[in-house]
């Protein structure tokens, strides 16, 4: 007898089971404008033109990066797919957009259909927190690619905002307010950094300065920003946004300024998780390249005049949101702090 598709490592077996393992998770992920299910060519969306008569699509893709190694490590995997939903839901928020639909792309060595269940249906939790619905994806068995064990992750979020609504950040002038939300920890940036400086530690290892495990603090997952946001720019003037994600608060929020103006933090304005800390004295890291690596325990930046933050953050906290005044939109370029 010749060979079969299954002699050379790809079990379609396999990953028709984890088709059906992840059918309840991304049935709570549907709403109204999906049409179809899973298990077609493309995934269908049908846009409501009543509540965007003008619609423009932003659309964002990422990926996960070396957090994965940890999730390896750790053998944890319920949590790295609410990461990669977050990296692009919280991008495509920045300009207004509400995330409409998700797809992701699993590429693996060998494929276990529990893990790749746990790994999706993180994915699904992500997408209800966001209120996109998850409506497709690939996985691809690549043995001699990948270890059997080992598997990457990416994706991508398309949304839509009325073109009136559009945030481009145009409106933003000296004087205005930097309101900062709180992130959960590292979120999904910085780990080639953070995984040399803890190298010689067991990710098993509680650390007094934590309070709690390492590997817990680093995979805690990526927030998801989503509902508040929308929430706020019903009622709000939103003059801009950022998601703080590759390039920390550095390099982040400047890519919204118009020219000729930069940002005056007020470092000291907000609690930063302790893992950053730690990172910075481990690894002996200039305090200029833990901004420009990590979000520093901000994850969500709104700009706002002066005169609304007050009423902004009221609503934040109605909705049970942290918020922080971390800084000044001032005259000149870059980031001060």
């Amino acid at each position: 007898m010749g060979y079969t598709y299954r002699d050379a490592g790809v079990d379609i077996q396999a990953g028709n089971e984890v088709v059906e393992r992840i059918k309840p998770a991304v049935a709570r992920t549907l709403r109204p404008e999906v049409l179809g299910g899973l298990g077609g060519f493309g995934g269908l969306f049908k846009l409501d033109l009543a509540k965007y008569p003008n619609p423009v699509l932003v659309s964002g893709t990422d990926g996960v990066g070396t957090k994965l190694r940890l999730a390896f490590q750790m053998n944890r995997h319920d949590s790295i797919g609410q990461d990669a939903v977050a990296m692009c839901v919280n991008d495509i928020l920045v300009q207004g957009a509400e995330p409409l639909y998700f797809l992701d792309y699993l590429a693996v060595g060998k494929v276990d259909p529990e893990r790749l269940a746990e790994v999706v249906g993180g994915v699904a939790r992500g997408c209800e927190m966001a209120g996109c619905a998850l409506i497709g994806g690939e996985t691809a068995e690549m043995p001699g690619f990948y270890a059997e064990d080992e598997y990457d992750i990416a994706g991508f979020s398309v949304g839509v905002v009325n073109a009136d609504q559009l945030i481009d950040g145009s409106h933003i002038q000296a004087g205005d307010i930097l309101i900062g939300l709180p992130s959960s920890g590292l979120h999904s940036n910085g780990f080639s950094l953070a995984r040399k400086i803890f190298e010689k530690h067991s990710l098993h290892e509680v650390l007094p300065e934590l309070g709690e495990g390492l590997g817990e603090a680093l995979l805690r997952p990526t927030r998801i920003y989503v509902k508040p946001v929308l929430k706020l720019l019903s009622s709000h003037n939103i003059l801009g946004m950022a998601h703080i994600t590759g390039g920390g608060l550095t390099e982040n929020l400047p890519r919204i300024l118009p020219e000729g103006l930069g940002i005056q933090l007020n470092s000291s304005a907000w609690e930063q998780p302790p893992i950053f800390n730690l990172i910075q004295q481990l690894g002996d890291v200039a305090w200029p390249e833990m901004y420009r690596t990590f979000n520093m325990g901000i994850g969500y930046v709104l700009i706002v005049r002066a005169g609304d933050e007050k009423q902004v953050r009221q609503d934040l906290e109605e909705m049970n949101e942290k918020s922080f005044v971390i800084g000044t939109v001032v005259k000149g370029e870059g980031v001060a702090y």
